[in-house]
């Protein structure tokens, strides 16, 4: 996915993260996660977000979170 995962733009709700292209909160997947729902779950609820969007954000949290690229368990 070459475009930017997330979307802040005043003009869009305020200027909250939003996946891009759409309206929905970034914070409407964590608070699924925090409830134990699964990605599925989140994915039902909001068919404008592709998996391949919430996926993309997960990586970009964890990559700010957690540094660095994706490294295979040894």
């Amino acid at each position: 996915m070459a475009k930017a995962p997330i979307d802040r733009n005043p003009e869009i709700l305020g200027g909250t993260p939003v996946f891009s292209g759409t309206r929905v909160p970034v914070r409407i997947l964590i608070e699924h996660l925090e409830a134990g729902d699964r990605l599925d779950d989140f994915l039902e609820d909001y068919p404008t977000v592709s998996r391949e969007q919430a996926i993309a954000v997960l990586r970009h949290a964890r990559t700010i979170l957690v540094g660095g690229k994706n490294e295979a368990a040894a």
